[in-house]
């Protein structure tokens, strides 16, 4: 069987799968929520984190709700006090072209990576009382797009090289490779019960995996472009999606179904961060166009602009009690909002 003819057989087994989705479709969310209210929220900057120097690209809350961590092209990691504003650490790293990074659990270790191909860790908690590397894992052909901790001992990245790996941070080998996806793996978000994860990539979809096999359980299509950013709910049934085709896309796992599209004439720009609230009824989204739309899950509709930034927002982040929202721009700041 030829190339040609395998592509063919795959691209007809995909609209197989798409045909029988839409007979099982029996409704609409926006027709089922038509007599909820649609809600507003007002938004104000509590905080502005001041100390990079250079373009912000990625932040990630503790699980304690108070710090966070920051990446910029400065070539620094900054771990904050979101309370007082305050610098905790400035670590300088080896590369400063950092894409993703992420905070453990614990609040033990933080970790970072980009184009240098790596995933680098650093233990917050040294008995000498400095930061340092512990570990730096090399494996990816591609640059790091994200990072994700599962414990002190594992962590979890997805590449330009199209692949996602588990690593054992102890020894810095890749335990599992989740290979699926036909183009670069461009975020990742962890489910809340730690067994699962969602991936988006260029290739326009979004795969459901589950990290005990290192299987694709389910895949999800509706993008016209690269998927940018996706974040599971809190409930760890939904996710969303944000795109460079200017909408975020909300899915919901069980019906295997996209229920919800965000977007709309006004919006002709790509996003870059999504975040839902602790509830699911609010979804944040970073926007090239400076600004944060805050959209209603239920109705489709935007409940709140936040207008802040003077440059793209690259990031955003809910911290894990609901209270506030972190936007992190190329303009070198983060704002706390709530």
């Amino acid at each position: 069987m030829g190339g040609d003819e395998l592509a063919a057989e795959a691209a007809a087994l995909k609209q197989k799968i798409r045909d029988a989705r839409k007979e099982v479709c029996d409704t609409q969310l926006i027709n089922e929520t038509a007599s909820i209210e649609t809600i507003k929220l007002a938004l104000r900057v509590r905080k502005t984190l001041r100390g990079h120097l250079s373009k912000v690209y990625a932040m990630d809350w503790a699980a304690d709700s108070r710090h966070l961590v920051s990446a910029s092209q400065d070539g620094k990691l900054i771990v904050w006090d979101a309370y007082t504003a305050n610098k905790v650490h400035a670590i300088p790293l080896r590369s400063s072209w950092v894409m993703t990074c992420t905070y453990a659990p614990s609040g033990n270790f933080v970790a970072c990576g980009g184009l240098d191909n790596l995933c680098s860790i650093y233990n917050l908690k040294t008995k000498e009382g400095n930061v340092k590397v512990t570990r730096e894992l090399a494996g990816h052909n591609g640059y790091l797009s994200c990072c994700r901790f599962l414990s002190d001992k594992q962590i979890l990245t997805s590449s330009g090289d199209t692949t996602c790996a588990l690593w054992d941070i102890e020894t810095g080998h890749q335990t599992t490779a989740l290979v699926g996806h036909e183009g670069d793996v461009n975020c990742i978000s962890l489910a809340p019960d730690g067994n699962t994860f969602i991936s988006g990539s260029c290739d326009q979809s979004s795969k459901l995996w589950d990290i005990r096999d290192g299987m694709a359980n389910q895949t999800f299509y509706g993008h016209e472009l690269d998927i940018n950013a996706i974040s599971f709910m809190s409930n760890g049934l939904n996710f969303a999606t944000g795109s460079d085709d200017a909408t975020c896309r909300m899915f919901d796992i069980r019906s295997d179904q996209e229920v919800g599209c965000y977007g709309g004439e006004h919006i002709i720009c790509g996003i870059t961060s999504v975040a839902f609230s602790k509830s699911g009824r609010v979804l944040f989204a970073g926007y090239d166009d400076f600004n944060c739309h805050v959209w209603d899950t239920l109705k489709m509709e935007r409940a709140a602009a936040l207008m802040g930034h003077e440059n793209r927002v690259s990031c955003l982040g809910v911290n894990e009690d609901g209270v506030a929202l972190c936007t992190g721009s190329w303009d070198s700041f983060l704002k706390i909002w709530n």
